[in-house]
């Protein structure tokens, strides 16, 4: 009976300290890591979120850039931190495709706390506009008459621009050479000029090179068009079913993040992600607001790590 008291005693204590975690928290200011260096999508989607937070939160939020190893080192930083909500970590896409490629010292599913998935959007492919394609159908013919004789530009090897587009080959069954780049940059670059003929690129760095002519939009990865190019079909609906590709950022903690603390971040940002303000800023970045549970989040993380893994055992990519 002692024991039963004990453990109810306990039970209770739980059950009247989760509130008060909820409502003390934060008491002192809360640093988001940014596993990449300012000035890319990561920073710009993590400092967007950080100053609305500060306002919900009322207390600072700060961001604390970490770049390195495809983002496995701030990533890693975040999962080891003290779970008390004061160390968030801002990760993308490729946070999913890291434990395939490189030597992660933690679980990438059950070492953390997903909160909220903050944005998704696709890849918008695009081809020199010498290259005789209009659509994905006209690009996979081509191919197939030329094994080997299309190349790809990607922003380096292992890249999740470079694992979509291997993707798409595996699953239109045609072979394409695979040109990698230092970054998104210097891979439009040569797209542009010629020196490779495709590219799969985010959609706000594609945005002005499409309306000026320098290069054609065929596609665009998702299950949905997006707003920005309403005519451009997905790849899914242009006759390669079931292809898709979401780049997307979303905001996880350590393992064992109290749940009040979970569910009170993930409120505000939910309520944040709705506001026109914060998906005009968005949408600026090529990409729309996702929001929904942490559960939610969670399956996406899993299902991408599974496919991506997949993808480099089939098409044996090695990190640089």
């Amino acid at each position: 009976m002692h024991h039963m008291l004990t453990r109810w005693t306990l039970i209770s204590c739980a059950l009247v300290a989760a509130p008060a975690i909820a409502q003390q928290y934060p008491s002192k200011p809360v640093r988001i890591i940014a596993p990449f260096a300012p000035g890319g999508g990561t920073d710009f989607i993590a400092r967007v979120a950080a100053a609305k937070l500060t306002e919900t939160l009322g207390q600072t939020v700060i961001v604390d850039n970490r770049p390195g190893a495809g983002g496995t080192l701030g990533a890693e930083l975040g999962a080891k931190a003290v779970p008390d909500g004061y160390t968030l970590t801002l990760v993308a896409g490729s946070y999913a495709v890291n434990p395939s490629l490189y030597k992660v010292n933690f679980d990438s599913n059950n070492d953390i706390t997903p909160i909220i998935q903050l944005s998704q959007g696709p890849f918008l492919v695009v081809v020199h506009p010498a290259l005789p394609v209009k659509n994905i159908k006209d690009l996979i013919t081509l191919a197939k008459k030329k094994p080997d004789g299309l190349t790809y530009a990607s922003s380096g090897t292992g890249s999740i621009i470079h694992l979509a587009t291997e993707l798409f080959s595996d699953m239109a069954g045609i072979k394409m050479v695979h040109v990698p780049y230092k970054g998104t940059g210097p891979a439009l670059t040569d797209t542009i000029a010629g020196q490779t003929q495709l590219l799969f690129s985010s959609i706000a760095v594609a945005v002005p090179q499409v309306k000026n002519n320098r290069l054609r939009a065929i596609a665009v990865t998702t299950m949905k068009r997006v707003d920005a190019f309403p005519d451009v079909p997905t790849i899914n609906e242009s006759g390669l079913k079931g292809y898709e590709t979401v780049l997307w950022h979303g905001l996880i903690g350590p393992k064992n993040l109290p749940r009040p603390i979970v569910d009170r971040v993930n409120a505000d940002l939910n309520k944040i992600l709705q506001a026109k303000d914060m998906q005009d800023k968005l949408a600026g970045d090529g990409v729309t607001a996702a929001g929904g549970t942490p559960e939610q989040f969670a399956a996406t993380i899993k299902r991408d790590i599974d496919t991506w893994r997949k993808v480099v055992q089939k098409a044996g990519v090695k990190a640089e």
